[in-house]
């Protein structure tokens, strides 16, 4: 009966708990406050389908773009500080959508929301890398890759919750509170790293010899990353349309199902990053994508909610198996003398095959 008061209070004492953990829950929870609303959001100024979609892709895009920046920015500064600007561009974008009042500034600050978010991601993938060891490396990023999962369960429900009681742009509002919490957290309590790659000067130049020492890391490497980021956001698309378009099931059956799944994936970030950590990093990531394999394929020989039921549930296991394993790659495969730089462009591969899978799905 001890054993887990022992356990929580263990996880509470933990260094990274309340400087970098807590932080990044609150900004996963703040993220799943408005993500869902987005459409709605873009809706709701009137505008054809297609201007939605533009309004909505340029979060994406910034994300994308900013990748690399965040990279050069870790060059020059340390990661916490990498970490407090994205956050306060990201929760000022918000605020600020709260109060457009045209399509051309939410796509404003939308565009900014995901530059804001690149700079948050990739340095505390950054500050992961450099704070933890590395027989401890995979359980460390795994966690971090569960509490965006837990975040994303969250946030959605409260979002909505709070768009019911008030109004539509009431989570923004909300989200800068969570965003401002994060950010106090991390000036207050996060140890700052020292500045790291003092050894050569001028972005351009080490830029450049980085890709070119890297190069091979990148294409072979970087290929498994894109490909598994393009299934992961795959099924966000395949499983609903699948279910509505081909299985007619009602939105309720259709939420209860992507709900399972995802609760499935959330389960498993612990023993994903004991698996990283023990056995090997392919020990978690080739049983992964073979057991993801044979899920997409199931959903397409489903005939009812229980067949789908069961392949979504087995994708969401397979996923939460690999909770964490391409960020821990990337981690290890990035040259001591330019971090920042080769982990932003991992992050960029990634960020590609994310927003490039419903393109490729369609």
């Amino acid at each position: 009966m001890t054993m887990i008061p022992t356990r929580i209070a263990a996880v509470v004492r933990h260094p990274l708990t309340l400087p970098f953990y807590l932080p990044a829950l609150l900004f996963n929870i703040a993220v799943g406050l408005i993500k869902p609303l987005l459409p709605l959001y873009a809706a709701d100024f009137g505008v054809p389908y297609v201007v939605i979609g533009i309004i909505l892709a340029s979060d994406a895009l910034g994300t994308v773009l900013g990748d690399i920046p965040a990279g050069f920015l870790l060059r020059r500064f340390r990661d916490k500080q990498v970490m407090v600007i994205g956050l306060a561009v990201v929760v000022m974008s918000v605020i600020m959508l709260f109060f457009a009042q045209t399509v051309p500034m939410a796509i404003l600050f939308l565009f900014i929301f995901g530059v804001g978010r690149a700079l948050f991601n990739v340095s505390t993938h950054m500050y992961l890398m450099d704070t933890v060891r590395l027989g401890n490396r995979g359980r460390a990023i795994a966690s971090f890759g569960g509490i965006g999962r837990i975040g994303n369960t969250i946030g959605p429900a409260l979002g909505g919750f709070v768009a019911t009681v008030y109004n539509l742009r009431a989570p923004f509002l909300l989200f800068g509170v969570i965003g401002a919490l994060a950010i106090v957290l991390i000036v207050l309590l996060l140890h700052s790293q020292d500045k790291h790659e003092h050894g050569r000067e001028g972005h351009e130049f080490s830029f450049k010899v980085m890709l070119g020492a890297n190069s091979r890391t990148l294409a072979i490497a970087g290929a498994g990353q894109l490909f598994a980021q393009m299934i992961r956001a795959g099924r966000n698309v395949i499983i609903p349309l699948y279910a509505s378009d081909v299985l007619g099931l009602d939105p309720q059956a259709i939420g209860i199902i992507v709900s399972v799944s995802w609760a499935l994936d959330m389960t498993l970030f612990y023993p994903a990053g004991w698996i990283m950590d023990n056995l090997g990093r392919k020990y978690a990531i080739v049983p992964s994508f073979i057991i993801q394999t044979i899920g997409m394929a199931l959903v397409a020989f489903s005939t009812s909610f229980v067949g789908l039921l069961f392949a979504a549930g087995l994708i969401g296991l397979a996923n939460g198996i690999s909770s964490g394993t391409m960020m821990t790659l990337g981690a290890d495969l990035a040259p001591p003398d330019s971090r920042g730089d080769f982990l932003g462009v991992w992050r960029l591969i990634g960020d590609v095959g994310a927003t490039g899978a419903p393109l490729v799905v369609g």
